[in-house]
C-alpha cells in the first residue's frame, strides 16, 4: 500500500469535502430532525460510487463498499445540538463561513466534518482497491446521538444484526487517537412533601427544603468519587430542578432534580444509584424520596420509538489491542510522526458499540472537542484531509495485522 499516494488523494479531495461539509452545515439537523441532511448524505455516497446506500427504519443512512464477510464500520452522528443564543455567534451558524484553512458552522466539528472525511475515504477505497477481499466497509450516518448517545447503534446491532470487527468513531479528537471515555447516566431524584398555607409552614413538609439538604450531600459526594489513572475522575452535577406547589403562598409539596453523572472505570449504574440512595439526607426521608434513572422514548424523524434507559457505560480498549496497534501504524505511515493516544472528555456512540456490546472502537475525527456545542463552531480543512487519509488506509493495515 502506497501511503504517500493515499495522502495525495486525500489532499486532492479537500475541495470536495469542503463543499460537502458546507452543504450539510446549511441544513439544520437537530436530533429527531435529521431527514434532509440524511438525504443529502445519501446523494453524496451514491455520487462517489458506493456499492450500496440505504436508510433504515430509524433513519440512519448506511453506505456500503465491498461484499466480504468481515465488517469494518466508520461512524459519524449527523445530528447537531441547537444554536443557543444567536447573539453569541459572530456569523450565521447555518450559512457558516470558509477561509483558506477553516470551515465554520453548526456541526463543523461535532460532527458532520467526520462524515465528509468518511465519504471521500470511501471514494478512495473504492477507486484504488483498498478494501480487502473478505471485508465489507460500512459508513454510517447515525441519528439522535445528541439526544441519546449510542441508541442508534443499539438499533443497528440488535435489529439490523450489524456486528463489525471494529468501529472508527469520527467524533473530533484534536488530532489524537482516542481509545475510550467515561460513561454517563441521567438520574432523577424526586421528593414528595406536604403542602400547607405559607403563613403556617410548620403544618406542612417543604420538599424544596428537603431537596436542599440532598443537594448539599450531592456536592460533597462529587468530591469523593473514584479517580482512574487514564479516564480521570467520576463526577456529578445537578443539571435541572423542578418543583410543585399549590401557589406562591404555600409550602412546596414536590421537588425534583436531574443529575448528570459521569462514570469512570469501575463505576456502573447500580453503584451510582446506590451512592445517592445511601446519602444521609436521602435516608432521613426514605419514605418520601425516589432515586431512579431516566428513560429515553423520543421518536426518531421516521416516527420510530426505540426506548432505552439513560445509562451509557464506560469503555476503554487496551493500548496493545490489534485495533490500537493498527491505528498507530496507519497514523505513523501516513504522517511520519508518533500519535498521542488519549480519551474523550465527553460521551460518544462508543457507549453502546463497546460499552454494551464489546465491539472495539477507535476514535479519530476532524475538529476539536472544545468546539462541540459552542457558538462560532469551526473545523479545519487540514483535519479533513488527514482523517480522510487515515480512514482510507486503516482497513488494509488492520486486515494485515490480524493475519500475523
Amino acid at each position: 500500500m502506497d501511503f504517500s499516494k493515499i495522502a495525495e488523494l486525500a489532499k486532492k479531495y479537500e475541495p470536495d469535502m469542503t463543499r460537502f461539509l458546507r452543504d450539510m452545515i446549511k441544513i439544520p439537523s437537530e436530533s429527531c430532525g435529521e431527514k434532509e441532511v440524511v438525504l443529502r448524505i445519501k446523494e453524496e455516497m451514491e455520487k462517489v460510487g458506493f456499492d450500496g446506500v440505504e436508510i433504515d427504519e430509524m433513519g440512519n443512512v448506511i453506505g456500503r463498499i465491498g461484499n466480504g464477510s468481515r465488517i469494518i464500520a466508520f461512524d459519524a452522528h449527523i445530528d447537531t445540538v441547537g444554536i443557543g443564543l444567536k447573539s453569541n455567534w459572530k456569523f450565521d451558524p447555518y450559512e457558516g463561513y470558509e477561509t483558506e484553512t477553516e470551515i465554520g458552522g453548526r456541526g463543523a466539528s461535532d460532527q458532520e466534518g467526520g462524515m465528509a472525511a468518511m465519504v471521500y475515504a470511501g471514494k478512495i477505497m473504492k477507486e484504488h482497491n483498498l478494501v480487502p477481499e473478505d471485508v465489507t466497509v460500512l459508513m454510517t450516518g447515525t441519528v439522535q446521538e445528541e439526544d441519546c448517545d449510542g441508541l442508534c447503534w443499539q438499533y443497528l446491532i440488535k435489529e439490523k444484526n450489524i456486528r463489525p470487527d471494529f468501529v472508527v468513531s469520527t467524533e473530533p479528537t484534536d488530532g489524537k487517537l482516542y481509545r475510550g471515555h467515561r460513561g454517563r447516566m441521567e438520574i432523577k431524584v424526586e421528593v414528595k412533601g406536604i403542602s400547607s398555607h405559607g403563613s403556617a409552614p410548620e403544618r406542612g413538609q417543604n420538599a424544596i427544603f428537603d431537596m436542599g439538604r440532598i443537594l448539599a450531600d450531592l456536592e460533597n459526594l462529587h468530591l469523593r468519587l473514584k479517580t482512574d489513572p487514564f479516564l480521570g475522575k467520576g463526577s456529578l452535577t445537578v443539571s435541572e430542578i423542578f418543583y410543585s406547589s399549590p401557589s406562591r403562598c404555600a409550602v412546596a409539596d414536590g421537588c425534583t432534580i436531574s443529575i448528570d453523572r459521569r462514570l469512570t472505570f469501575g463505576e456502573d449504574a447500580d453503584l451510582a444509584l446506590g451512592q445517592i440512595r445511601e446519602l444521609p439526607s436521602v435516608n432521613a426521608i426514605r419514605d418520601r424520596v425516589t432515586v431512579s434513572m431516566y428513560k429515553y422514548e423520543r421518536p426518531s424523524y421516521t416516527g420510530l420509538v426505540y426506548p432505552t434507559d439513560c445509562y451509557f457505560p464506560t469503555w476503554v480498549i487496551p493500548e496493545d489491542h490489534v485495533l490500537c496497534r493498527s491505528s498507530v501504524e496507519s497514523y505513523k505511515s501516513l504522517f511520519n510522526e508518533e500519535p498521542c493516544l488519549d480519551k474523550w472528555t465527553f460521551s460518544t456512540n462508543g457507549v453502546s458499540i463497546m460499552g454494551m456490546f464489546g465491539i472495539p472502537v477507535i476514535g479519530f475525527g476532524p475538529g476539536k472537542e472544545k468546539e462541540a456545542h459552542s457558538p462560532n463552531e469551526k473545523t479545519w480543512k487540514a483535519d479533513l484531509v488527514r482523517c480522510c487519509a487515515f480512514y482510507s488506509a486503516l482497513p488494509s493495515v488492520y486486515r494485515k495485522n490480524i493475519e500475523k
